[in-house]
């Protein structure tokens, strides 16, 4: 297993839960989304064991809004994981537990139902955001990447020209520069799945190249990089799995059937 140059990460997981309207929790008659299990294993245990795992991790945060729920989920793991209280929102509970952090090392953070998560998959992540001396990098994978392997997978796809991708629940900061993206996010958190209207804060030029199919993904980051005054970069990742996370109870069957049987 690489460790990614020798450096050592911070790792946070957002394990948050979406309260009485939580669909999944409810599907599965759990009081939190991260208990429900997957294969026999919960998938916040999931997460936290391929990360602690991982050469490259050195310290895991689990950032969460039911302590109990969490810890129950994690079960003996616990000892090993730091738990912080969740703020109001995905982002600003992201800005929270990476100021926390320090930048002592660089921040690795993901979510807690991001099961398939692997070695591999971070290898790649966590060895590209070095390789790429960004503050801030986004682990993306294509639409061909995703639906050769999994033609059935319903995901949400953001079109930059060319450029189809989905989010991989993956993101590297490397320094404190890297915060002034979380902020942005956190005013733009409830657009995160609205290309128009994220573009859109970018100014009038951006949003017609992006409508009329002139802005391709990497102009995006580097516009992106220019408003927001840092280096932010996405990373390309080769592996379908790293783009299916369990926010349904489709996902859940999916996600069983790539595990296969204990």
């Amino acid at each position: 297993m690489s460790n990614t140059g020798n450096t050592e990460w911070h790792a946070v997981v957002l394990a948050a839960g979406r309260g009485p309207d939580d669909s999944m929790a409810r599907a599965f008659s759990m009081s939190h989304k991260c208990m429900i299990e997957i294969a026999g294993e919960t998938m916040l245990s999931r997460v936290v064991s391929t990360l602690d795992a991982h050469s490259s991790i050195g310290s895991i945060s689990v950032v969460t809004d039911e302590p109990a729920a969490a810890k129950s989920a994690l079960g003996a793991k616990i000892t090993d994981v730091e738990l912080l209280r969740a703020d109001a929102t995905a982002a600003a509970s992201a800005h929270a537990a990476a100021t926390r952090a320090g930048f002592e090392r660089p921040v690795l953070i993901t979510t807690a139902d991001h099961v398939l998560l692997s070695a591999q998959i971070l290898d790649h992540f966590l060895e590209a955001t070095i390789r790429s001396d960004a503050d801030l990098t986004a682990g993306l994978a294509s639409a061909e990447t995703i639906l050769a392997a999994y033609p059935q997978a319903k995901r949400t796809f953001l079109r930059f020209g060319p450029d189809r991708v989905s989010g991989c629940n993956l993101f590297g900061l490397t320094t404190d520069r890297a915060l002034a993206a979380l902020e942005f996010w956190q005013r733009l958190e409830q657009d995160r799945k609205s290309p128009v209207k994220l573009v859109r804060a970018f100014g009038l030029v951006p949003l017609i190249r992006y409508l009329t199919g002139t802005l391709d993904l990497q102009s995006a980051f580097s516009l992106a990089s220019g408003r927001l005054g840092l280096k932010a970069v996405p990373v390309l990742l080769p592996f379908a799995n790293a783009a299916i996370d369990v926010d349904k109870p489709a996902d859940k069957e999916l996600v069983e059937q790539i595990l296969g049987p204990d």
